[in-house]
């Protein structure tokens, strides 16, 4: 599947693995499309169906006119999950895909049998900082502040010796304005604190060390209100470790499923 028709938006799919596996559904970050996820793949299991999607206003998926936000993020993964069949997702979240999935179990519990957030929280910033930060977009666009979005993504090793970093920096700038600032938005209304208490589902949390998008302490404050969630911070990684340490991502996200087969 290469695009799938959700509602009036078709969005960018990859839908990998076996039919009948156990579905692991990934929601990506503000500034990024579903790439990001290619180097954790190979160290998962193989009998698991993955499925990737690019948000909308993001990659090569729509960017609506009009006004959208949080709700409509969900609807676009509640309806994706249904197209291809699934029941019971184990939802990865990155960051604003961390709000998307904790919005997806609250509103759609049926759809999601687990959560991975990674570096994401259940409220991200203030009505200030991402008012701030839109004004700034608006005025100069998305280069304005792209080095300080990248400075919070990647470590310094990373972002002065990996000859991939430029390719992230430029599917950062290459990001739809309109989709950005809508998304800014989204993150900026949404507070998920009371759906994060009364989640029941099993939750891992895990947080880069170096994070300065959404920190360690915040990530793991998030962890602290679902009742049995479990925290890990990921060495040498900043808002994207399964960029950075695509490895230990992989580990962790094996073993919570391993850990979650029969829940």
């Amino acid at each position: 599947m290469q695009f799938a028709q959700i509602g009036e938006v078709s969005l960018h799919v990859r839908v990998e693995g076996p039919a009948q596996g156990r579905t692991l559904a990934f929601s990506n970050s503000l500034g990024t499309d579903f790439r990001i996820w290619d180097a954790i793949l190979p160290g998962l299991p193989d009998d698991v169906r993955m499925v990737r999607y690019d948000k909308r206003g993001h990659g090569l998926s729509d960017c609506p006119a009009g006004e959208w936000g949080m709700e409509e993020h969900i609807a676009d993964l509640a309806g994706l999950l249904e197209l291809a069949g699934t029941r019971g997702a184990v939802v990865v979240g990155l960051s604003v895909g961390g709000l998307i999935a904790l919005g997806l179990a609250a509103r759609r519990p049926e759809l999601v049998s687990a959560i991975v957030l990674m570096d994401t929280a259940a409220r991200i910033g203030t009505e200030a900082m991402w008012t701030e930060r839109m004004d700034a977009i608006q005025a100069g666009g998305i280069g304005a502040i792209s080095n300080g979005i990248l400075e919070r993504w990647f470590t310094g090793p990373f972002r002065e010796e990996n000859g991939a970093f430029p390719i992230y920096r430029n599917m950062l700038l290459r990001t739809p304005k309109d989709g950005y600032l809508k998304t800014c938005a989204a993150i900026r209304d949404t507070d998920f604190r009371t759906e994060a208490r009364a989640l029941r589902r099993p939750v891992l949390a895990m947080a880069g060390s170096e994070d300065g998008a959404t920190p360690p302490d915040l990530v793991r404050n998030t962890a602290d209100m679902i009742p049995g969630a479990r925290y890990c911070e990921i060495p040498d990684a900043g808002h994207l470790p399964c960029v950075e340490q695509p490895g230990s991502v992989a580990r962790l996200v094996r073993d919570f499923l391993q850990e979650t087969r029969h829940d």
